[in-house]
């Protein structure tokens, strides 16, 4: 009788089985529930994969002094067009990108030919970049033959508390900016303007309240990239708080991290979370965090272990410009470079002789002092950043 009954049970177990699979089947092949993969969505994601793929053969084809090339953004202030000596060092360096001063735009004609020259000395697309920040920042401020819309301080436009106003101001810098082919603007300035003493920074912040500054300066960000111009947020870890001009020697923040964290950093945490592309990182120090006067350009510290792993950023990291006191009164060249790159820097912006640039930092690749892990890191980032923005 027992084995009449296991024979029933599972006989009753397989008619069962039977009808759940028969349902189940049913469930998955109504026109309701059947998710074949979006047709729209599956070429953009083979779009990706091959961008992926052709940057990355782009990355390996390059020579080691292309590669450091690429993590150079050069300047030259002596002229307005392209002469024999600005000739040899692009030809020379091939640098990712080029920065704009006063001096390179006195007149709107030759401002045109000077960029599109530059930008055809390069097979792979150069960053052609400025600091137009709005206000007493201003590079086309002298420039003759051009009448375009004054930007305002942007103390002004975080007087109005009005993210649409800093949109409509990134979108004014961008057409500004469009017309001569420029793609990256350093700014937004992210900086907390929490000193009333300090000249440096001043009307250039959007204002003391962090959580202002950090609404405002997303939105003018925002108003630059959604016009394909590349915003750059600076100067991290903020450079509100200090007195000392960094163009004239190293300046010094007294906080610690939890202060600084409630503060100055409010606006870059928020800028990461809005997906910043680009961070500068000031020539300050912080001794209460680094527990020494190293520069934060120069700081793995504050840059990889505190903006990288702590607050989750993993784009681009440019530093201010390396021909600044704050640096050049207290480093070599080559140190200079050592230190950034191996703090977690990308970009070097402004070195001050670039052909020696590429030749210091081979020697500390050569030496075992900066892994090619990092320069081909950086180099990547920096080639798929260029290709995500289209440049030409």
């Amino acid at each position: 009788m027992k084995k009449i009954y296991t024979i029933y049970f599972v006989i009753l177990l397989f008619v069962f089985s039977l009808s759940v699979g028969f349902f189940t089947h049913s469930l998955i092949s109504t026109p309701e529930t059947n998710t074949t993969p979006n047709q729209e969505t599956e070429p953009e994601e083979e779009q990706s994969v091959t961008s992926k793929d052709e940057t990355l053969e782009l990355l390996n084809s390059l020579s080691l002094d292309e590669k450091i090339g690429q993590m150079l953004i050069i300047s030259y202030r002596t002229n307005d067009t392209l002469d024999s000596k600005l000739t040899n060092i692009l030809t020379t360096v091939k640098p990712g990108g080029f920065i704009l001063f006063k001096e390179n735009l006195k007149d709107y004609e030759k401002a045109q030919s000077f960029i599109y020259d530059i930008k055809n000395t390069s097979t792979i697309p150069m960053f052609i970049s400025i600091d137009e920040e709005g206000g007493r920042v201003d590079r086309f401020a002298s420039m003759q033959n051009y009448t375009y819309t004054k930007i305002p301080p942007m103390l002004e436009i975080g007087n109005g508390n009005d993210e649409n106003l800093a949109y409509q101001t990134g979108e004014n810098i961008a057409t500004i900016l469009q017309e001569f082919n420029i793609n990256m603007d350093f700014a937004p300035v992210a900086d907390v303007f929490s000193n009333p003493d300090n000249t440096v920074i001043g009307n250039r912040s959007f204002g003391s309240n962090p959580y202002l500054v950090a609404r405002m300066s997303s939105a003018l960000a925002k108003g630059l990239s959604d016009n394909k111009i590349i915003p750059v947020y600076k100067h991290f870890p903020g450079h509100g708080n200090t007195v000392t001009d960094s163009h004239v020697d190293l300046p010094v923040v007294t906080k610690n991290k939890e202060e600084l964290l409630k503060s100055d950093l409010i606006p870059f945490v928020n800028a990461i979370n809005n997906n910043a592309e680009l961070i500068m990182i000031g020539h300050l120090a912080i001794p209460n965090i680094t527990n020494d006067f190293t520069p934060a350009s120069l700081s793995k510290t504050l840059i990889t272990d505190i903006l990288k792993n702590e607050l989750g950023y993993q784009n681009l990291v440019i530093t201010d410009a390396l021909n600044m006191k704050a640096l050049t009164k207290y480093y070599s060249e080559k140190e200079t470079y050592e230190l950034a790159i191996n703090a977690g820097v990308d970009i070097l912006l402004m070195p001050n002789d670039p052909i020696k640039a590429i030749e210091d930092i081979k020697a500390s690749i050569n030496e075992g002092t900066i892994s090619m892990d990092s320069i081909n890191n950086s180099v990547l980032k920096i080639l798929s950043l260029k290709k995500k923005y289209n440049l030409t």
